[in-house]
Parts: C-alpha cells; sequence; structure tokens
C-alpha cells in the first residue's frame, strides 16, 4: 500500500504504473491532467545546453551593467561587446534567431561606436 500524493489515498501497489510512481493511476488518467501533461515535453539539456545557458547568463550580466558604465570613457560599449558575444551561444543553441539578429545588431552597432571613438 501506498499514499498518491494528489488525492492522499491509500491504495494498493497495483494501482501505480511503477515502482517509482508516487501518482496513483486514476488521479493519473484525469482528463485535465492528461491535457496539461500532453503540452510539456519532459527531457534534460545536453552539456551543450548547459554550457551554453551559463555562459548566456553571464553575458545578459554584462549586458544589465553596461548602461551604466557608458559614462566611464566608453566601458560601457565594451561591455555591451562582450555580453553580446557571450549571450550569442545560449540564444543559438535555443534558435531564437530573433535574438541572434538583435546581438548581431548590438555587435555592429557598438563595433562601430568603438571604431568612431578610438578614431575620432
Amino acid at each position: 500500500m501506498r499514499r498518491c500524493n494528489v488525492c492522499g489515498k491509500d491504495r494498493p501497489n497495483s494501482r501505480y504504473k511503477n515502482v517509482n510512481k508516487k501518482t496513483c493511476l486514476r488521479c493519473e488518467t484525469i482528463w485535465w491532467r492528461q491535457i496539461l501533461r500532453s503540452m510539456v515535453k519532459e527531457r534534460q539539456l545536453t552539456p551543450v545546453e548547459r554550457l551554453a545557458n551559463r555562459i548566456g547568463y553571464m553575458g545578459s550580466g554584462f549586458l544589465m551593467i553596461s548602461p551604466y558604465l557608458l559614462p566611464y570613457d566608453g566601458l560601457g560599449a565594451y561591455t555591451y561587446l562582450v555580453g553580446a558575444i557571450l549571450s550569442m551561444p545560449q540564444v543559438w543553441v535555443a534558435k531564437h534567431w530573433n535574438i541572434v539578429a538583435l546581438n548581431f545588431n548590438l555587435l555592429v552597432g557598438y563595433g562601430i561606436y568603438i571604431y568612431k571613438m578610438t578614431i575620432g
């Protein structure tokens, strides 16, 4: 006998899909619960996705602090470039092409800004 984690009733082991299941079959086959579960794909991240996410978070940090660093001799422009480069793998692996285009636009724009700042 086990206790279902949804309804809280004690049910025999035959009322569960497998040994590791904590939800009984009756609670698991409720129509709205099946609809919700069909909308979610359960999977683990690959090592490439995990690495890209961690690098992307660091890039997002650089992008967040960049506007505050712009007044300090253009230091913010350099952090914008670093942030755009570091956040590119995350959006590339996730196939968010609009953000890839936005990051590329950021690279070009601040690249031109730094070029004009150093030349002129």
